[in-house]
């Protein structure tokens, strides 16, 4: 099983992300932020990947410690769920419509981390939710999980659908990216022999 689990605890939060990559999309996450924690189950539901999350954060300030220190386990977890990405597909990409909302997400689990962002959201909040955090956990997400990501905006006026439609289209790119190639299974994709 492609499985980890990552311990983090700072001044700040305390986090314990549990994944298994070959999965069916279970989820358990308590983060103390409503909003995020949709967003969390909308990741794990669309990768197929069994999630569960606890992070105790000091929400007393804000959000933004806990949401960024999630993103870094999340990436930190599957990084060592993957290991050596012996049979992976690698790359993965979508396309995703979410009512007034279209996002394409596209990546590579090159271990080169980059993130592009070209996303837009018309409001400051999402209810009691910073927006500007959706972006702070990708960058968190692809930096410790080895992920060049691309994500683009090309239609949206809510800003709820244009997030959770960020969260779904990078889970389906993830999903095609993990799964391991049949004719392949065997071989890191890769002509360096190493990822």
């Amino acid at each position: 099983m492609r499985s980890a689990t990552v311990t983090r605890t700072t001044a700040e939060t305390k986090i314990t992300v549990e994944v298994t990559l070959d999965g069916t999309g279970s989820y358990d996450n308590q983060t103390g932020i409503g909003f995020f924690d949709h967003m969390l189950d909308q990741l794990a539901r669309h990768s197929l990947i069994d999630m569960k999350v606890r992070c105790e954060g000091d929400l007393h300030i804000d959000d933004h410690h806990s949401v960024e220190d999630v993103g870094i386990a999340l990436g930190q977890a599957l990084t060592q769920a993957m290991g050596d990405k012996r049979g992976i597909v690698r790359y993965g990409a979508c396309l995703l419509p979410m009512d007034d909302a279209l996002v394409r997400a596209a990546l590579d689990l090159s271990a080169r981390p980059f993130l592009v962002w070209n996303v837009d959201l018309p409001t400051a909040k999402i209810g009691t939710f910073d927006t500007e955090l959706v972006r702070e956990f990708f960058q968190a997400f692809s930096t410790h999980g080895g992920i060049t990501l691309h994500v683009d905006m090309l239609h949206g006026v809510n800003s709820h659908h244009i997030a959770e439609a960020a969260f779904k289209a990078v889970a389906r790119a993830l999903r095609d990216a993990l799964e391991v190639d049949p004719r392949k299974a065997d071989a890191i994709p890769s002509t360096k022999g190493a990822l």
